[in-house]
């Protein structure tokens, strides 16, 4: 789920002139805490250096956020709608085939990991692993932000599968699933190997040897919902 941390760093919050508007602090320490989470983790991460990298007084993150907890819980859904707005920017210079459109997708996805300033991999994955057992709040929003990327990709594959592009003995929502799991395994690899080539192949594999229509299908249950 690509998110551009050139645009969400501290360095531009720190720039931003003061004003009289009532979403400027929390906006910037949110822009702030994106940035740190997905470079530190949260764990790694502490209010006065959201604070200090946002460029506000410590006490007025609490006039706006009422827990580290809650504050975690807003940037997960700030990353959620940086993956849906970034999907839309991707369907349109994508292909007009479903399939197409769905290597299209995870192209300009690997493509952006392998940026320099990318390569933290996704928050959503980072924050399962570390605060998904820890806080419900934060779980919620993971598993909501989750479902919702796994549901566009779900359409494509449904669409593919209409046209008898992807093998239809697979539901749409469980290929989704599992194409979802992939890629975030990937991610893992990618962080400890340091290389995006774990991404490419791992979803190679998986577009040309799980998605292809097979000679025998038996007919596929009904539809599931996410």
């Amino acid at each position: 789920m690509p998110v551009d941390r050139t645009k969400t760093t501290g360095h531009i919050a720190l720039a931003m002139p003061r004003t009289a508007d009532p979403t400027e602090i929390p906006e910037r320490l949110l822009a702030a805490g994106l940035d740190l989470f997905l470079r530190q983790g949260f764990n790694g991460t502490g209010i006065q250096q959201v604070t200090d990298q946002a460029g506000v007084p410590k006490g007025s993150f609490y006039n706006h956020f009422a827990s580290k907890e809650a504050f975690g819980a807003a940037i997960v859904d700030r990353y959620a709608e940086y993956s849906r707005r970034s999907w839309t920017r991707m369907m349109r210079s994508a292909p007009a085939g479903p399939m197409a459109a769905i290597r299209h997708v995870f192209a300009a996805m690997s493509a952006h990991h392998e940026r320099p300033t990318c390569s933290s991999g996704c928050l959503i994955g980072n924050f399962a692993a570390e605060i998904a057992l820890a806080s419900e709040p934060c779980r919620e929003r993971l598993l909501a932000a989750q479902l919702a990327w796994r549901e566009r990709l779900a359409g494509l594959i449904s669409a593919g599968q209409a046209v008898g592009e992807i093998r239809s003995d697979i539901d749409p929502i469980d290929l989704s699933a599992l194409t979802w799991s992939v890629w975030e395994g990937a991610l893992l690899r990618m962080k400890v190997e340091g290389s995006v080539s774990p991404l490419r192949e791992s979803i190679a594999l998986v577009l040309d040897h799980v998605y292809p229509p097979t000679s025998r299908q038996p007919a596929r249950r009904a539809a599931k919902t996410v």
